[in-house]
């Protein structure tokens, strides 16, 4: 009898939720139309977190935002803070943490996200707490879509599930899913004055 060799174990790259984008725009008579629909190929994961997923759905870089341009703003390197006078939106999958938090480099992870990752580390003690602990200039809507997740402040903590929102405001923070479940968040950074540190 032959015998067989068992086949090579393959590299499995993660499977992140697709997140179906819708966007509108006009037609040349100037009637309101559906510009694209399709799942957003504005994919990346952070370095060193295969599982860790982040989906840009759209970004302006003035306030008010310019509606007369029928470029896609996120064909650009992803930025974890928005362009100055800009917003972004964006879905975040969130891992177990379980999964990734021992392994993960956080200066390699946020870099990954741009020069605004890079400046949003928390270079004190708040990162012992959690090691993706950081801060952006911005004023954040956080919309938990499905799953649940702990939000962290340098004092305190809140768990949140979907249909939860939470308004960031340039706080130092972190998320932490401790389910054993992705949790899905949707957030929404508008840059925001600089805050006087205490």
């Amino acid at each position: 009898m032959k015998k067989t060799t068992p086949a090579r174990s393959q590299t499995l790259k993660p499977r992140l939720k697709k997140i179906r984008r819708i966007v509108t725009g006009h037609d040349a008579r100037g009637r309101s139309v559906i510009v694209s629909d399709a799942s957003s190929p504005h994919v990346m994961t952070l370095r060193g977190i295969p599982t860790f997923g982040v989906t840009e759905i759209w970004t302006t870089d003035s306030m008010p935002a310019d509606n007369s341009s029928s470029k896609d703003p996120c064909k650009v390197p992803a930025q974890l803070a928005p362009p100055k006078r800009g917003t972004v939106v964006r879905v975040v999958e969130f891992p177990p943490d379980k999964l990734w938090i021992r392994s993960a480099d956080r200066d390699q992870a946020f870099a990954s996200m741009g020069r605004s990752g890079a400046q949003a580390l928390a270079h004190d003690a708040s990162a012992s707490r959690h090691p993706m602990m950081h801060r952006t200039q911005t004023v954040d809507y956080a919309i938990v879509l499905s799953g649940e997740i702990w939000a962290l402040m340098d004092s305190g903590e809140t768990k949140m599930k979907a249909g939860d929102i939470l308004v960031q405001r340039g706080t130092n923070h972190a998320w932490s899913n401790r389910s054993k479940k992705p949790c899905l968040v949707a957030f929404v950074l508008i840059d925001a004055k600089p805050l006087k540190q205490i």
